[in-house]
This record gives C-alpha cells, structure tokens and sequence, in this order.
C-alpha cells in the first residue's frame, strides 16, 4: 500500500474527529441561540422584554435583576 494513502487515511480520521467534536459541543451547549457567551435564563429573557416594552421603571428593573444574581 502506498503511504500517501495512510496520510489521506490518518488526515480525514482527524478532520471526521473534529467534526464530530465541534458538532457534540454545538448540540450538549446551554445556549444553543448564541455563539458566544453563557446564555440567559427565560425569567432575565422575560424581564428584558417587560423593561423594553415601558412596563418596568429602570429601579424595578436593576431590582429584579439583582434578584435573579444577574448584572444589568
């Protein structure tokens, strides 16, 4: 057998390792909605749309974000 099918056979072993790697961590990852950064829970995700659309004051909002140990 010639080597440089070994290398072809070792390379592709390596790049199908990655992938499957890369793949495993995309699918088991808390955030799957963003690339990078830890991801928000559902009530931070909630109290940002209240405080968007004008139903919080911004005390109530610092307040209840305190609450949840996030940070505005």
């Amino acid at each position: 057998m010639n080597s440089a099918w070994l290398w072809l056979y070792g390379l592709l072993s390596l790049i199908a390792v990655v992938i499957l790697i890369v793949w495993t961590v995309r699918v088991f990852r808390d955030d799957a909605s963003s690339p990078v950064g830890p991801s928000r829970s559902d009530a931070r995700r909630i109290l940002d749309e209240r405080y968007a659309r004008g139903e919080l004051t911004t005390e109530q909002y610092r307040e209840q974000v305190t609450e949840l140990g996030d940070t505005p």
